[in-house]
């Protein structure tokens, strides 16, 4: 096993996005027939020849949500089967004859599980006989379908899911790749972490996607998707147990991961509405990390965390005029969530004086809670909390550079809350 680092993106600092080879190609028996049996030269196992790399075709990254919500909480409970989907969305990979990599991810960082790296599903390579050419089809099929089983079945890094941030480590793992590049993410897109959680979304209007999409814009968290057709699937789909979205929620869910995957510049960006089924073949229900839970908007409270960058300079608490868009749409989201209070939490970092830090985080809830009334906000209280006892879990982590930690902690949170 080893840590494989993919290239890093210098827009912003790298953040850990690799993960350990769990298996080696056809470490496990039900995806590729028989299994090798090093003792027995009459043994052929049937993914063996995807083992030999070919150049020029096009790459194929295939991504496995492995977070608890997709495990289903309990042992009876059963996970969400992304295998069944796989053999109709390969059909195109296996046309192109891409080589292909597997991973899993979960937990609150970018870090993938990779199960199979670098696979060939070139089927005509060295192969003239059509008989052979289909035979070696479907065991390309079967083998990628045994890899994905492998991928949902693995134990998630840590709790919570950054669905973006599995996005991220995706793409920046075809850098470099020749030919095409194909990115399919198997997930039920219920992030709990980063700029995207969902745990306080309303899942209701087109105001709430904008804004979460500007936030996460500010926030440097829309990964560079460009020349990376991308495709979604499992979106709002659940494992037995947990919440369950009604068709207008799962339209709006889709809806949010269109627009994210488009402002990463994909410009190919796919959510076909596939049924994904269940199973219960998953890890042992101990050894899954505890998970929020997303309720499809049943708190009626919904959350933004604005980092201070997009708010205001150091040391001011003037509104910058680059952060009215947001602060826009939250207005207008305020307005249109029936019988709704807005709270705002000003913070600040441990740079300025200590005797200065609560009349100026109190400055810039009042700033922000002006400008929210100015766009016809109503009911909206302002509450200066001095230094921030750090980022919280739910937008910062460990990697995060000094600076982005200072933003963190200058933040305004904002809370809107319904009947």
């Amino acid at each position: 096993m080893r840590s494989v680092p993919p290239a890093g993106r210098s827009r912003r600092a790298h953040r850990a996005t690799v993960g350990l080879a769990l298996a080696l190609v056809c470490g496990f028996t039900a995806a590729c027939g028989t299994a090798l049996d090093p003792s027995d030269d009459s043994t052929v196992d049937a993914c063996s020849w995807m083992t030999q790399p070919v150049e020029g075709n096009g790459h194929s990254v295939i991504l496995v949500d492995d977070s608890a919500s997709a495990h289903g909480a309990t042992t009876a409970a059963r996970g969400l089967d992304y295998a069944s989907t796989i053999t109709s969305l390969a059909s195109g990979l296996l046309k192109r004859k891409d080589t292909v990599s597997v991973g899993a991810f979960g937990g609150d960082t970018a870090q993938i599980t990779w199960i199979v790296r670098n696979v060939s599903t070139d089927w005509q390579k060295d192969n003239n006989d059509k008989d052979n050419q289909d035979e070696r089809k479907r065991e390309a099929s079967d083998c990628l379908t045994g890899y994905v089983t492998t991928a949902q079945g693995s134990v998630p890094t840590g709790s919570g899911s950054n669905v973006l941030a599995a996005l991220e480590a995706g793409a920046e793992s075809l850098e470099g790749t020749q030919g095409t590049h194909n990115l399919l993410v198997l997930t039920d897109g219920l992030s709990t972490t980063g700029c995207a959680d969902l745990r306080t979304a309303a899942f209701r209007t087109t105001q709430e996607i904008d804004a979460i999409s500007k936030v996460c814009t500010a926030r440097e968290e829309i990964p560079s998707l460009k020349g990376v057709h991308t495709t979604i699937v499992g979106l709002a789909q659940s494992a037995t147990g947990q919440p369950t979205a009604t068709p207008l929620q799962r339209t709006w869910l889709t809806s949010l991961w269109k627009e994210l995957c488009d402002d990463g510049g994909g410009g190919a960006c796919s959510l076909p509405p596939l049924t994904v089924g269940t199973t219960t073949d998953k890890p042992t229900a101990s050894k899954i990390p505890g998970d929020p839970t997303v309720n499809y908007g049943d708190g009626k409270v919904q959350a933004y965390s604005l980092p201070g960058a997009a708010l205001f300079d150091p040391g001011s608490s003037k509104v910058r005029s680059q952060a009215m868009p947001v602060l826009t749409d939250i207005a207008v989201n305020a307005r249109t969530t029936e019988g709704s209070r807005v709270v705002v939490y000003g913070y600040v970092d441990p740079r300025g004086r200590p005797d200065n830090n609560h009349r100026l985080s109190q400055e810039r809830a009042d700033a922000v809670r002006s400008v929210l009334l100015s766009l016809g906000a109503t009911d909206v209280s302002a509450f200066g909390r001095g230094l921030a006892a750090g980022c919280p879990s739910a937008v910062g982590s460990a990697d995060m550079s000094r600076e982005q930690q200072l933003q963190c902690d200058r933040r305004v949170d904002i809370d809107i809350i319904g009947k």
